[in-house]
C-alpha cells in the first residue's frame, strides 16, 4: 500500500519548490533593503564628512573648532540610532515573512498528515484502533508543542523589541547629554 500517488508526490515537490523560491525572494528583498540602507548611509557619511572637514578648516580659533566638534556629536549619535532602527526594521520584517511562510507550510503539512491518518484509520484492519489512537495522540502532542514554542517565540520577539526600544531611548538621552556637555565645555 503506497501512501502517495505520483500526482500527490509531484504536487508536494512543486509546493516545496514554490516555498523555496518564495523564501529565497524574501531573503533577497531583505538583502536589497539592507544594501539600499547601507548605500544611503555611506553617501550621507561622505557628504557630511566633507562638509565637517571644510567647516573645521575654516574655523578661526580653537573655541570655534571645539564648538564645531560639539555640534557634530548629537547628529552623529542620532544617525547611528536611526541606522540601528532601520536595520532592526529590515531584519524584523524579513524574519516575519519567513515566520509566516513557515507557519503556512506547517499548517499545510499538518492538514495533510491529519488526512493521511484519517485515511489510514478508515482502511485499517479491525483491532488497530489502538494504533490509530496512538498516532492521533502523537499528532495532537506535536501540534500542542508547536503552538507552545510558537507562543514562546512571539513573546521572546516582543521582549527583544521592547528591550531594543528601551535601549534606543536610553542611547538617545545619553547622546543628548553628551552633546550638551560638550557644548558647555566648548563655550568655556
Amino acid at each position: 500500500m503506497t501512501l502517495l500517488t505520483p500526482e500527490q508526490f509531484s504536487a508536494a515537490q512543486k509546493a516545496s519548490l514554490e516555498t523555496l523560491f518564495g523564501l529565497t525572494n524574501k531573503a533577497f528583498d531583505g538583502l536589497e533593503k539592507l544594501t539600499e540602507l547601507n548605500l544611503q548611509v555611506v553617501k550621507s557619511t561622505i557628504a557630511e564628512g566633507q562638509e565637517n572637514a571644510q567647516r573645521a578648516l575654516s574655523a578661526k580659533d580653537a573655541q570655534e573648532f571645539l564648538a564645531l566638534q560639539a555640534g557634530i556629536v548629537q547628529p552623529a549619535a542620532e544617525k547611528v540610532l536611526s541606522y540601528s532602527r532601520h536595520l532592526y526594521e529590515i531584519a524584523s520584517a524579513t524574519q516575519a515573512e519567513f515566520a509566516r511562510a513557515v507557519e503556512a507550510q506547517y499548517e499545510d503539512q499538518n492538514r495533510k498528515v491529519q488526512a493521511l491518518v484519517d485515511n489510514v484509520a478508515k482502511n485499517a484492519p479491525a483491532g488497530s484502533e489502538t494504533a490509530v489512537a496512538v498516532m492521533k495522540a502523537a499528532i495532537t502532542a506535536a501540534n500542542t508543542t508547536y503552538e507552545t514554542v510558537q507562543k514562546a517565540t512571539k513573546q521572546a520577539v516582543e521582549i527583544a523589541e521592547s528591550n531594543f526600544n528601551a535601549a534606543t531611548t536610553a542611547a538617545t538621552k545619553a547622546a543628548e547629554q553628551a552633546s550638551r556637555a560638550s557644548k558647555k565645555a566648548a563655550a568655556v
